[in-house]
């Protein structure tokens, strides 16, 4: 299957321009001219611009055992009506939380047949599964999470000094990545305990000096192993400088921070108004001032949603009492218009966005054919209408409950496109009444039938046009679905902004780009090497010595029945 799609504002990697993007077998073949296309392309309107799909590399699913608070069917669904074609699904709050290679295999088999974007996935380090991280990073998983607190479930218990510096050295033979929740669990003790509807009290109980705390410790440890470390959810600007100092060190550590903290003040939030409760917490305006500044200057590397939905009455709603209320918040399917909203009034650039939102992101993870419109890269498109104001509504996320319920936001995601499958279609009504939240279904592609569960748990297709990113058997996977991490050096620092590279990526073997003598930079796959020879992205997979850390990981997904585990019982704490 090809597809041909044009825009006159098209967001690439070297900027925005005119341009037509041609596809064949789900990936991405040339870049040329606009006026380079056949006559059955799509041409977009002229208040549309073409992006390439988001890349949300922290996402809670909470399949399975906590399927009623947010589930993979629902989560894609959100995701692919906001732009986002590819999610991270984080290790907890699933029953059982993704600590072992059997609970990964557990969760890619639930994952079966429900999915409508490319979900990956993060493991889990916690106290007593030291000698799982290896076997974890060979079974595909893209880094690993870590509290410095206690998470809020009983399933995923956080790390100690001694336990951090374990994983970061066990990870660090292998390059892996480990991404911290940063909170000093000593310095929220001696804070006053959060009750009540005030949420100045609530802010107060987690200061910011708990994350600057936590961070210079991750800092150290990261210094002192040589490892790689990433910092989630930052809301305390005041970190930054801490973040700063190790990089300018060569300290490898990279940051993130989410929508909720770029577009809320503390100022801003009513008493009682639980939807806004996260952890970290959402800060001052100083602080969300300074973390679009910080954006801008290269000190955050990227953008984020941290969508962490439950059900309605973990809230706490009508009692409004922050103490006992669950912490997150819903914004998988928004988080583009968000961002976008805020950027634009501040005079930032939709290329801004895009590199915070998709490129970074996938650079994070390890996911090099993801992020970019160019050459080699999967064929995850999307049209965005960047001026067009709307309200927010009903959403496709499970829960309802989201703190941007009828907040007023600028741009629009018309279409989707995954892999060039047929994009969703805008419908009267449906899920914000902005953006759409239908797929295609196409045919399963069951080529080889089932085998050995724990060593196979899924098979290669393109069902919903999506799939499970976990597997790293190649021998079951289609040419076009093998995804593997970026060569990295040893001495390389991640300290600095994610850039897209050509290095490293499995269909760039053989590929030669063009320059078209009447557009500035018109690029196209040679036909040496392209997207039509199926064994090469293979060949070069396999000769990859797992020594260097390079594994490769098969996107997998099947239309079948599912096989969902009962519920755990399990008790959940607020503090989350």
């Amino acid at each position: 299957m090809s597809l041909v799609v044009r825009a006159r504002r098209v967001v690439l990697p070297d900027g925005e321009r005119a341009a037509t993007v041609h596809t064949e077998a789900g990936r991405i073949t040339a870049v040329t001219c606009f006026d380079d296309a056949p006559s059955a392309a799509v041409t977009l309107p002229d208040d549309e611009v073409l992006l390439p799909g988001l890349v949300d590399s922290h996402v809670h699913v909470n399949e399975p055992g906590r399927t009623e608070w947010e589930g993979f069917a629902s989560a894609t669904r959100a995701a692919i009506a906001g732009g986002v074609t590819t999610i991270v699904d984080m290790p907890l709050n699933s029953v059982p939380a993704t600590t072992t290679v059997e609970a990964l295999h557990v969760k890619r088999e639930v994952a079966k047949g429900q999915v409508r974007a490319d979900v990956a996935f993060w493991g889990g380090a916690v106290p007593g599964n030291l000698d799982q991280l290896r076997p974890l990073h060979d079974a595909g998983v893209v880094g690993f999470k870590c509290f410095l607190l206690d998470s809020g479930v009983p399933e995923f218990p956080p790390l100690d000094d001694a336990g951090l510096r374990a994983a970061l050295t066990e990870l660090a033979r292998v390059d892996g990545l480990l991404i911290a929740h940063a909170e000093d669990a000593d310095v929220i003790a001696a804070a006053p305990p959060p009750t009540g509807r005030s949420y100045a009290d609530f802010l107060a109980s987690r200061p910011g000096a708990a994350e600057e705390s936590a961070i210079r410790t991750l800092v150290a440890a990261t210094r002192d192993t040589g490892a790689r470390t990433h910092v989630v959810h930052l809301a305390d600007a005041d970190a930054l400088p801490i973040l700063r100092a190790a990089r300018a060190e060569g300290v490898r550590i990279t940051v993130e921070t989410c929508p909720h903290y770029l577009a809320f003040a503390a100022e801003d939030v009513p008493d009682g108004a639980t939807a806004f409760k996260c952890c970290p917490p959402i800060r001052e305006a100083t602080h969300r001032e300074a973390l679009w500044a910080a954006l801008s200057d290269g000190d955050v590397d990227l953008v984020v949603s941290d969508h962490s939905p439950c059900t309605p009455d973990l809230k706490r709603l009508e009692a409004g009492d922050f103490g006992e209320a669950w912490g997150g918040i819903a914004s998988l399917q928004i988080a583009l218009p968000v961002v976008w909203s805020g950027a634009r009034a501040r005079g930032i650039g939709l290329d801004r966005v895009v590199r915070w939102m998709a490129e970074a992101p996938a650079h994070l993870a390890g996911l090099p054919t993801k992020g970019a419109i160019a050459v080699s890269r999967d064929a995850d498109l999307v049209a965005f209408a960047p001026e067009e104001p709307w309200t927010v509504g009903v959403l496709a996320h499970r829960s309802p409950v989201t703190p941007y319920a009828g907040r007023e936001l600028v741009g629009v995601v018309r279409r989707t496109w995954l892999r060039e499958s047929r994009p969703t279609a805008p419908r009267s009504g449906g899920c914000c009444g902005a953006a759409a939240c239908q797929s295609e279904v196409r045919p399963v592609d069951r080529r080889r039938p089932m085998s050995d569960f724990a060593r196979l748990p899924d098979l290669a297709s393109r069902a919903l046009g999506g799939g499970v990113v976990a597997a790293n058997d190649e021998s079951f996977a289609e040419r076009e679905n093998l995804v593997r991490p970026e060569p990295r050096s040893p001495g390389r620092s991640s300290g600095t902004r994610a850039r897209s590279t050509t290095a490293g990526r499995p269909a760039d073997a053989g590929r030669r780009a063009t320059t078209g003598p009447s557009c500035g930079s018109a690029l196209r796959a040679s036909s040496r090497g392209s997207s039509s020879t199926p064994r090469s992205s293979v060949a070069t997979t396999r000769r990859t010595p797992r020594s260097t850390g390079r594994r490769s990981r098969a996107l997998l997904g099947r239309r079948d029945a599912q096989g969902r585990l009962a519920a755990a019982a399990a008790s959940v704490g607020p503090g989350r």
